[in-house]
């Protein structure tokens, strides 16, 4: 597994479970790992400090929000969600300018998916290249086979699709 990407990238962790922070830290111990438990906390950090990336629970702390000010202070967004796991916070993820939406049980290959999200970006590809050959299985079976084609026109149109 190509953990080089990630080595002494600063994270910050949003989550209103102290277990998650606490396995997310662990998990990206290559990192310099911030973590907040709230949406003020989050939100002063990202205004305060640099991050390259921050990982976002959306309920609990406004995970929607805080992508927004994520995105004005040039940190990647990635959602993590144990609670909104439904397509339309995956769909509403993509077109709020996620890089990733990842199931609360898929925490254990984060490191494998942010990987992915910087190698896209060093490689000028859309963060969500690798997602459906990555997640598209557990999506297929939590939501159903057909759960793409309900916007398969808007995921050809961004260059997203899978194989």
């Amino acid at each position: 597994m190509q953990r080089d990407l990630l080595e002494l990238k600063r994270i910050l962790v949003v989550d209103d479970e102290p277990d998650v922070l606490s396995a997310l830290a662990e998990l990206l111990a290559m990192c310099h790992v911030e973590k907040a438990s709230s949406f003020m906390e989050a939100k002063e950090l990202l205004e305060t400090q640099f991050f390259d990336i921050a990982i976002l629970d959306i309920m609990g702390v406004d995970g929607y929000e805080l992508l927004e000010i994520a995105k004005k202070h040039d940190v990647i967004p990635v959602m993590l969600t144990a609670h909104a796991l439904t397509k339309d916070n995956l769909f509403k993820s993509f077109h709020n300018g996620a890089a990733s939406y990842i199931p609360m049980e898929k925490m254990s290959d984060i490191v494998l998916l942010l990987n992915d999200i910087l190698e896209a970006r060093d490689k000028g590809k859309h963060p969500w290249w690798r997602w459906f050959n990555r997640l598209g299985s557990y999506m297929d079976k939590t939501f159903g086979p057909d759960w793409k084609e309900e916007d398969k026109e808007f995921w050809k149109t961004t260059g997203v699709w899978w194989e």
